[in-house]
């Protein structure tokens, strides 16, 4: 099809050429025929030979029209209608800048400068389009009637509350996000950009078995969010041209949202905040609502490995949390009282420092003896 369509142009465009120009070219020949400087004759040998010139011409025009049918693939319709509204205003303005312009009477300046003016503000409305269509269709969208109660019930945007969270590929993997807004905790929209669900794809296509595993579990999340009543999930198809990385393009979709990103990589949580980008970390949430221990504390603990100092053993709680026992390298596989001793905080979470109950108890023994 684009073959033929191609033939069609170079014939179309060589007989209107052969009838335009042929005659006035043959006329200058004095011994050329009369018959030969017919239009009719014109165009027909113009379609002809831009017919045979066609031949030529269709594998390079078939390889860029592939091309640039593969590049408007990859974008979005939204891209391309706003950007098009965008240019169609950009060249609107440019006729109008231009017609004052015209009439100087200057030979550069009525010729050159109206054709950079168009050309600049045809690039500016297509790039202001398709960078701010998600602000331009809020603008259009029809808002909803206002009920009596709207000033209690219908919170605004602003410093203390954000509409939009955009999920992080860790976070979908992750699975706690679900848990988390079952329970009702976060509230608004939330927002998966298309490069996170490529990213996901191409995870649960890897070869690596655990990878894939992480990958399907991701997409069996979003499809719970999906189908859980009372959640928002909206689907985000823009394209980023900012940035690379899918955790840049992440920061730069919720800066125009006016969002916040829910991840749970610690990397990507210092670069948003490192550019007042707002972030709920699942880890910290975790980490938060851990119940809290405090030194004297008893407890009952299995130690399942060796420490890596002296004669100390690593024990769990139920929720993760690890338990440093002192001597507790000589119980392993054991269950134990210790005492708690020391907790420390840190961004992979809390640790626990404890020692042996019968140990305390005989340091306090002495105490008393004393």
């Amino acid at each position: 099809m684009v073959a033929k369509l191609i033939i069609l142009t170079f014939v179309l465009v060589g007989g209107s050429l052969g009838y335009n120009l042929f005659p006035e070219v043959i006329s200058n020949w004095q011994a050329a025929p009369n018959w030969l400087v017919h239009p009719i004759i014109g165009m027909l040998l113009g379609a002809l030979i831009f017919y045979l010139m066609s031949f030529q011409a269709i594998r390079p025009l078939e390889k860029a029209a592939a091309r640039v049918e593969k590049a408007f693939s990859e974008l979005s319709i939204s891209y391309l209608l706003f950007g098009s509204l965008g240019a169609i205003i950009g060249l609107i303005l440019a006729v109008l800048i231009s017609i004052p312009i015209g009439a100087l009477n200057m030979i550069i300046i009525e010729d050159v400068v109206p054709l950079i003016i168009t050309v600049g503000f045809a690039y500016i409305g297509f790039q202001l389009g398709t960078s701010r269509r998600e602000e331009i269709r809020r603008l259009f969208t029809p808002k909803t009637e206002k009920t009596e109660n709207e000033d209690v019930l219908d919170r605004k945007e602003g410093d203390s509350y954000r509409k939009y969270k955009v999920l992080d590929t860790s976070a979908i993997i992750d699975g706690r996000i679900l848990d988390v807004v079952k329970t009702g905790f976060l509230e608004g929209t939330f927002v998966v950009s298309h490069y996170v669900l490529k990213e996901l794809q191409y995870i649960a296509d890897s070869s690596d078995s655990l990878k894939r595993v992480r990958g399907r579990r991701g997409l069996d999340i979003l499809n719970a969010l999906q189908k859980e009543y009372g959640i928002s999930l909206e689907m985000d198809d823009s394209d980023i041209p900012e940035a690379e990385e899918v955790d840049l393009k992440l920061v730069h979709l919720t800066k125009r949202l006016d969002g916040m990103i829910v991840t749970n990589d610690y990397n990507l949580n210092k670069v948003a905040e490192f550019q007042n980008v707002p972030v709920l970390n699942i880890n910290q949430l975790a980490n938060a609502v851990k119940p809290v221990v405090i030194p004297g504390e008893e407890m009952r603990v299995m130690v399942v490995k060796n420490g890596t100092e002296r004669a100390q053993g690593v024990a769990y709680l139920d929720d993760g949390t690890m338990v440093v026992v002192e001597e507790g390298k000589y119980h392993l596989n054991e269950r134990i009282d210790v005492v708690v001793t020391s907790s420390l905080q840190t961004n992979a979470g809390r640790m626990i420092f404890a020692k042996l109950l019968n140990d305390q108890k005989t340091i306090d023994d002495q105490k008393e003896k004393a």
